[in-house]
């Protein structure tokens, strides 16, 4: 088993090695044949003279000189920015203006990314909108955006990534060569063991591919349309003097009246709370004044001696009584 798995893998890694040999018998062909092409006309490969051939090619350069003085100039390679713009208008209206950069950007053939309002201290909005449009009518938008009110700051960038964009190409190219690669190793293997193994590199670098296909893709979103962040605030409008005030410390008339109705509403709030904490105590007071005064008291009078008489003034100490008796003597009294 283990002899299968070694040839096997000896297989795989042979298949991998001719693949590669191949590609580059084929790019050394290649350079054989523009050597042969570029090899001056007067001598064969043999080390015969070519006449003929001489005079004919002596022919078509002299042609070819008299015709163009110089030769074919190389076409530029295109460039790839991504172009960023940052906005902050003072408008009148702020609805109005975001309707406005809306279709601006609508009609040059971009589209809104996001979009965000907000009331600020119930005074004024503010709004933020970021628009993509196409990068040959960048300029063009961004002065219709600053014309839609006053310009309070503007801020713009610009990002060369044609290096990069050239890098990804290549290696999305290189990437698809080698998974043709192994897809063509895939058909020839006739072992289960070395299916499986292709199938894993297989997996491995068409993920590899589409990583590079995203990044691709992203690069030719950020260099296609330019992206411009506008943010519209509106103007801030005249406070009335009570808020002023307010916003100042110094209290208005109704502040002082509020503040009095307050200050009365506390007071009589406290005055009932503490009533309700006396109620209790109240009633047991009042149920013993009553007691007091129905039950107690009476009885104490009753027990009380009869207060004696004593002489009139005027009259002589042994004067008779009311009732015409004569007083007790000391004696009697004794």
């Amino acid at each position: 088993m283990r002899r299968a798995s070694t040839a096997a893998a000896v297989l795989l890694t042979a298949s991998l090695v001719l693949a590669g040999c191949g590609a580059g018998g084929s790019d050394a062909g290649d350079e054989a044949a523009g050597a042969r092409a570029a090899r001056p006309a007067g001598r064969a490969p043999d080390g015969s003279s070519g006449a003929s051939g001489s005079s004919s090619g002596s022919g078509a350069d002299s042609g070819s000189a008299s015709g163009s003085g110089k030769a074919p100039a190389k076409a530029p390679a295109p460039q790839h920015v991504i172009r960023t713009a940052s906005l902050s208008v003072e408008v009148a209206d702020a609805a109005k203006a975001l309707a406005t950069a809306r279709a601006a950007a609508v009609d040059a053939g971009g589209r809104v990314e996001n979009e965000s309002t907000e009331r600020v201290d119930d005074a004024y909005l503010a709004s933020r909108i970021v628009l993509r449009v196409p990068q040959e009518k960048y300029d063009r938008v961004l002065a219709e955006l600053a014309g839609t009110g006053k310009l309070l700051a503007r801020e713009a960038g610009a990002q060369d990534v044609t290096d990069r964009v050239v890098d990804v190409q290549s290696r999305i190219a290189t990437q698809r060569a080698s998974v043709a690669r192994v897809r063509e190793l895939m058909d020839r293997a006739e072992r289960l063991s070395d299916v499986v193994t292709l199938e894993a590199e297989l997996s491995r670098r068409q993920a590899d591919l589409e990583a590079l296909l995203a990044q691709q893709s992203s690069l030719k979103d950020r260099t296609s349309l330019a992206t411009i962040t506008l943010q519209l605030t509106e103007e801030r409008k005249e406070r009335p003097k009570a808020e002023e005030a307010k916003e100042e410390g110094r209290p208005g008339f109704l502040d002082a009246l509020g503040g009095g109705w307050n200050a009365l509403v506390a007071v009589v709030a406290w005055v009932l709370v503490v009533l309700a904490a006396l109620a209790p105590w109240l009633a047991v007071g009042l149920v013993a004044l009553v007691l007091w005064r129905r039950l107690v008291r009476p009885r104490l009078a009753a027990r009380r001696p009869a207060p004696v008489p004593g002489p009139r003034p005027g009259e002589a100490p042994g004067a008779t009584g009311p009732a015409g008796a004569p007083e007790k003597s000391g004696a009697a009294e004794k």
